[in-house]
């Protein structure tokens, strides 16, 4: 891989079990399991086009090249972060597939054009700007809270971005499910599937996945809940399966080279 300046607090991670590395920092931008769902959740086209808006680091796009062959862009507004995930595209030898743009997702249409994209990811701030406690540091404050973007905004943007029939995956929090669905309506999203995510058994989910298609019918199927940890505090079977790779995984790398799993 190819040698790459870290700025002071960064440090290189693997990313998962694939062979992948990622540049993270504490201070300014760590993934966590909402970005890690939402890439195995989202429908992916086998090739095509593709991208993330609030990519952060980029480890969606990353994450996504090992389940396709689809041309990537990762859109990033904080120019720390957006260095970062270009940073992530050359450690990883990724030019070819991958490609970081700093921009407002507000306007990034008018870069790339109207209904280009297969498919639209976004792991979007899940609190508005003037609730909770906003963290001190502005790149974790933007990350967390609508300082940058509203819902509104961002449902506007996968809008003009995806194409008629193409697909729009977020990763949000429940307590907003009534507006994310009013905000993709209201853009021409129609939500197709939904999975909540749930802690434990039991408990009340702190996760949803949302993957909606633009000019769909109405009609949505509601997944089983996923369950993260399970009674000895460990995680579930699936989780295993989605952060450590399963059989499933193999059958699709062997499938883009011709081969049996």
């Amino acid at each position: 891989m190819e040698s790459i300046v870290l700025q002071p607090e960064e440090r290189v991670d693997d990313l998962l079990t694939n062979d992948l590395k990622i540049i993270q920092s504490g201070e300014v931008f760590s993934f966590s399991m909402d970005a890690v769902l939402l890439s195995r959740f989202c429908s992916v086209p086998p090739r095509g086009k593709i991208i993330d808006l609030c990519t952060g680091n980029g480890v969606i796009p990353l994450l996504l090249t090992t389940r396709t062959k689809a041309s990537l862009w990762g859109v990033e507004i904080q120019e720390r972060l957006a260095d970062m995930a270009k940073r992530n595209v050359r450690l990883n030898q990724l030019e070819s597939q991958v490609h970081m743009v700093q921009g407002d997702l507000r306007g990034i249409h008018e870069h790339f054009g109207y209904g280009k994209f297969d498919l639209v990811t976004v792991n979007p701030p899940y609190m508005k700007a003037n609730t909770g406690d906003q963290n001190l540091n502005p790149h974790v404050a933007a990350a967390r809270h609508e300082i940058y973007c509203t819902l509104d905004d961002v449902a506007a943007a996968c809008s003009r971005l995806v194409r008629t029939g193409g697909k729009v995956a977020m990763v949000h929090r429940p307590s907003r499910l009534v507006e994310i669905l009013h905000a993709m309506s209201k853009y021409r999203l129609e939500a197709k599937r939904i999975r909540f995510v749930h802690p434990r058994q039991g408990e009340e989910s702190n996760m949803v996945l949302i993957e909606a298609i633009r000019d769909g019918r109405p009609e949505v199927k509601l997944l089983p809940p996923l369950i993260v940890y399970n009674d000895n505090n460990d995680y579930c079977e699936e989780l295993m399966e989605i952060y450590y790779g399963s059989q499933s995984t193999e059958v699709e790398k062997a499938a883009d080279r011709g081969e049996e799993a």
